[in-house]
Order: structure tokens, then sequence, then C-alpha cells
């Protein structure tokens, strides 16, 4: 199985990089107070949302939660006002996300390097936006790290649909026996497997463990002493 994989493809949110809580949380919050909302969202109540891949879909779904302070708000209204909000929250991010305040994962740079030494090719797959994306991965890993990245930008349908990793594969040339897929969320194992690829779930603490019990690998991170095996074994 191992002398077949052509390439490893990540995702970004929580798997690359600890960017949920300490970036686009914080952006999030910054937004609503820039307009004028008075809704916040705690840590623990950002980790439910996290189940809506992509930002503007997570500010439309909140926006229909009675938690929220514009769940009576018309309905056109709202979408309009979860698209500015999401535009001004982005623009925030990608600040956040190129000035190196957001950390990546503790051993994640040490994978990357030991897939590399194999000849083995590194993938990006994501819904987050390319204009905060790539200055976050350059100024994390450099710029010639990674030989595919597909972000939100590049497809209609977002996690846990298969655009994103079916169209890294094209970009790659290779199939998806030849692939695996590195994630630390429910949607994005599941857009990993409706797209055929093999998934490992390196899980944080915003994963719900429930949401990726079909992985096939579930380990709690990138090092040797924290890589504790959750499911049944599977190696690269």
């Amino acid at each position: 199985m191992s002398n077949a994989l052509a390439a490893v493809v990540f995702d970004v949110d929580g798997t690359l990089v600890d960017s949920e809580q300490r970036g686009h949380r914080i952006a999030f919050n910054e937004a609503f107070e820039a307009f004028g909302i008075e809704d916040r969202w705690d840590v623990e109540l950002y980790r439910q949302l996290l189940a809506i891949a992509g930002g503007e879909r997570r500010l439309r779904h909140w926006f229909d939660d009675p938690r929220s302070s514009l769940s009576d708000r018309p309905a056109p209204e709202k979408a309009a006002l979860a698209a500015s909000l999401h535009r001004w929250k982005t623009q925030r991010f990608e600040e956040i996300a190129a000035s190196g305040e957001i950390p990546e994962r503790p051993g994640v740079t040490a994978l990357l390097d030991s897939i590399s030494d194999h000849g083995i090719a590194l993938g990006v797959a994501t819904t987050g936006t390319r204009q905060w994306v790539a200055p976050l991965l350059e100024v994390r890993f450099g710029p010639e790290r990674f030989s595919c990245i597909v972000t939100g930008d590049d497809v209609d349908d977002l996690k846990p649909a298969p655009a994103a990793y079916l169209l890294a594969l094209q970009r790659l040339g290779i199939a998806s026996s030849s692939c695996i897929a590195i994630e630390d969320s429910g949607p994005g194992m599941a857009a990993a497997h409706n797209a055929a690829l093999r998934c490992v779930v390196v899980a944080n603490d915003d994963t719900d463990l429930s949401s990726v019990a079909s992985a096939d690998l579930l380990v709690t991170g990138y090092e040797p002493d924290g890589a504790v095996i959750l499911s049944d074994p599977w190696s690269i």
C-alpha cells in the first residue's frame, strides 16, 4: 500500500494550523463588533458551529438560530448581512494569518518534511478562501511547500461535498487510491470519503469525535507521544 502512495492532501483549519479558535473566532467576533451586532461566539459555541463548513454559511446558519440577536430579521436581510460581514471578517483574518500569529499544529512540519523526503507530493484542499489561505501557508510553511492548493474559491460545493478533493486529485494527476487526506473534522472526513479517499483524522480540542468514528485512522496529534490511536490502526 505505501509504495503506491503518490500524494497526501491536507485540510488547513485545525489540521495544519491551530486557526479556528485562535484566528477565525477572533475575526468573527471583531466583525460582529464592527457591524454593531451584539452577538459573540465563545469557545464552546464556536465549537458547535464548526459543524457548518464555510464562514458565510456558518453566519447564515447562526443568523437563523434563536440565540442570535438577528434571528427575527427578514431572510434577504440576513443573507446580505452574512455576505458583507464575511467579507470584512476575511480581510481581518487575512491580516492575522499573514502576521504569523497563528501557530502550526505541533509536529506537523516534521511530518511534512518526512512525506517530502519520501518523494510524496503535498497538497491542500480547504473550504477557506485563497485570500487568506495563501499568505497563511506561505508564512507558516514556505512558498514552495505544496504542489497543489485548492481553496473554496476554486469549487462550487464546499465540504462535506467532495469537490475540493476531486479537483486536487485532478490537478495532481493521480487516482484516489494513490492519495490520502488528513483532516480534523466530520465534514472534512466526509468530503475525503465522498471523493473515495482514505482519511486520517488528527483530532484537536474542537473535533467532535463521534463525527469522525469512521476515519481510517484517528489520532490525537502529529507528535509520536501525542499520536494515541483511537481507532483501528492503519499505516500510511
